[in-house]
């Protein structure tokens, strides 16, 4: 929920953020009270995560689109 706030106060403003959040937990609630299902927090860092990969995918293709050769590797985790 920080980072639906964070996001939507960068673009909207404060009180449209708090309004976001609130509308996003309550989407949530029915959610799981209608499936009965638990709640799973997909992560504090879900979003910037699908904005890292959405960014190489869009190079890569701009890359191609200009006659390069593109191999993607994996940065070493040390």
């Amino acid at each position: 929920m920080g980072a639906l706030y964070r996001r939507t106060a960068s673009r909207k403003g404060k009180k449209r953020a708090g309004i976001s959040v609130a509308h996003a937990i309550l989407r949530i609630s029915y959610y799981l009270l209608t499936r009965k299902e638990m709640y799973v927090d997909l992560g504090e860092d879900y979003f910037d995560k699908q904005k890292e990969q959405s960014i190489v995918r869009y190079s890569v293709r701009r890359l191609e689109n200009l006659g390069y050769n593109v191999t993607i590797t994996e940065p070493n985790a040390s």
